[in-house]
């Protein structure tokens, strides 16, 4: 599998080849340096992780600093890759060119935090009549017995936190990649704000190019 920490920067919309637009989002992937590299016998397991986002003097410390070799600059995002399709050294940084000849990605990102919402908003309930006189609006409506014991039913959809929460967008196609600007055009939207950091990795359910 192969993957990348990104950040999305933003959405917009070009022209097919047969004239239609397309909306796409934009996806820097600036060089992510190898941070370190775990082995089978040595850790049970092979995998790579990669840092991304430099960071300031003043907020590394000591324990956090620790974990970077020499020459590496301590980074604010680290993401650990299992079984890694390229051979890589502790300090290569990786880029764009990584999702050459793939066509499909799988993001992963944090949603949007929308705070405390209703019902409506938060699933999609339909809500009572809008005409003078109703009683029932935006309400949530029957949550479990009024007789004894009175308790609520299991698994009933309240109000609540919404967003903020990891989301998984698989099968996203590529649509162009450009090295000179380190960026990804992908098809579709990608959930959080502009400027988040996202993971993207190679579609587990879609097969590369050959």
């Amino acid at each position: 599998m192969k993957g990348l920490l990104a950040k999305k920067i933003g959405m917009t919309q070009i022209f097919d080849e047969n004239g239609n637009v397309v909306s796409i989002t934009v996806i820097l992937v600036e060089p992510n340096v190898v941070v370190a590299c775990k082995e089978k016998t040595k850790n049970g397991y092979s995998a790579v992780v990669l840092g991304f986002d430099d960071l300031k003097k003043k907020h590394i410390t000591k324990p956090y600093g620790g974990q970077f070799c020499d020459g590496i600059h301590p980074k604010r995002f680290l993401k650990e890759f299992r079984d890694f399709d390229v051979a890589v050294l502790v300090g290569d940084k990786v880029g764009v060119t990584l999702f050459e000849g793939i066509r499909f990605l799988d993001v992963i990102t944090t949603s949007k935090g929308k705070g405390f919402q209703g019902v409506v908003k938060r699933y999609g309930f339909r809500g009572g009549n809008k005409t003078h006189g109703s009683k029932f609006h935006r309400e949530i409506g029957s949550t479990g017995q009024c007789t004894t014991p009175g308790h609520n039913f299991k698994n009933i959809k309240m109000p609540g936190r919404m967003g903020f929460e990891q989301v998984t967008v698989q099968n996203l196609r590529i649509i162009q990649i450009d090295p000179n600007l380190n960026v990804i055009f992908v098809r579709g939207a990608v959930p959080g704000n502009k400027n988040c950091m996202l993971i993207i990795k190679s579609a587990i359910k879609k097969q590369r190019v050959k």
